[in-house]
């Protein structure tokens, strides 16, 4: 005899996405809807033993207030959004919980996805953020025209651009002293004897590092230094194409004696080529990276602070939010040279 199925029953027995409302938890408990709401806001007027059983019956049923229904209400989402341009970038992990902290100080809950790079993928992202409502956005750019936002900022949402300037708008921005900071680091190498010196950076449309090859070479010509095009070297992150520029500067009859690595992700590579060298070769790099100080000799870096630059944006943000900012403007953060052993190296020959 075939076995009759059984009604699933419990939490087995809803449907996926069908959530408990206020009104399930009021026919359980037994009291009207306005009750339910006062439990659930927290408001006054209702008795110690029926607030109870409200609340048995919320627990009972997994009730979880709407909150997106009740700040709608408001006019507001307490939610923002941050576009990265690579999550898996170390810098941008102490920058993304640094705007997080500021964004839950605030009530507010932040949503964050990555545009690897690409303009159309930024452009994308930012506007999915917007079309759910939220207050702000913190974007680190990776196209160079974000008119596309100027709707949105004219609807009220707050936008705060991070690393990089935003392109063809007047907007905030929050920026590290790229120029400064790599002058400083080139002029290190230049005090310690060496005029052979090679730069190898990233993309040159991208805003940082376009300021810290110009940092490079206002260090170069304050030491009255040529620069041979041999010495310079951008492009994209990836290993092997960071390799070969660092070998064809090493090598020949005049290799440098010194580099100066654009970011993290080049200087992991650069390390590598410079520990299979017979030769002694300075490095400074513009980021700090994990465990460069356990290295030997330790990297030398000029280093960013990324939490800092977070929470500067994030507070921007919520000024905007509040209504307590007019113009908008670009902050520039000091970076700091810590010295470590690498960058004091003097040169080979």
């Amino acid at each position: 005899m075939p076995e009759t199925p059984r009604r699933a029953v419990g939490i087995a027995a809803n449907r996926y996405g069908n959530r408990p409302t206020m009104k399930d938890v009021a026919a359980r408990a037994g009291v009207g809807l306005k009750t339910v709401s006062r439990v659930v806001n927290g408001e006054p007027g209702v008795t110690p033993e029926t607030e109870r059983r409200v609340q048995e019956a919320i627990d009972a049923l997994g009730f979880r207030r709407n909150d997106s229904a009740r700040v709608l209400r408001k006019g507001r989402t307490a939610t923002v959004g941050l576009v990265l341009e690579d999550l898996a970038d170390p810098f941008y992990g102490p920058l993304s919980r640094a705007v997080e902290e500021v964004a839950r100080a605030h009530g507010a809950l932040l949503i964050n996805g990555s545009s690897a790079e690409d303009p159309d993928r930024e452009q994308e992202l930012a506007l999915a953020l917007c079309a759910r409502r939220v207050d702000g956005l913190v974007v680190i750019p990776a196209g160079d025209d974000h008119r596309y936002l100027e709707p949105e900022i004219r609807a009220g949402v707050a936008t705060v651009f991070v690393d990089r300037p935003a392109g063809r708008i007047d907007a905030d921005c929050v920026l590290s002293d790229n120029f400064g900071g790599a002058r400083e680091g080139v002029a290190h190498l230049v005090a310690h004897g060496h005029r052979r010196i090679g730069f190898i950076g990233d993309m040159p449309r991208i805003h940082t590092a376009a300021e810290r090859l110009r940092g490079y070479r206002a260090a170069m010509e304050d030491a009255g230094i040529a620069v041979e095009d041999a010495w310079t070297s951008l492009g994209a992150t990836d290993p092997w194409r960071v390799r070969r520029a660092a070998e064809q500067m090493l090598s020949g009859p005049s290799p440098v004696t010194a580099v100066f690595s654009g970011n993290n992700r080049v200087t992991v590579t650069v390390i590598r080529v410079l520990a299979e060298q017979s030769r002694a070769v300075a490095l400074v790099a513009f980021d700090d990276l994990e465990l460069a100080d356990l290295l030997q000799p330790g990297v030398t870096v000029v280093a960013q602070d990324a939490a800092a630059i977070g929470r500067t944006a994030a507070d921007r943000l919520f000024r905007q939010l509040d209504g307590t900012q007019i113009a908008p403007e670009r902050i520039e953060l000091p970076t700091r040279l810590i010295t470590r052993g690498s960058g004091e190296l003097p040169p080979a020959d």
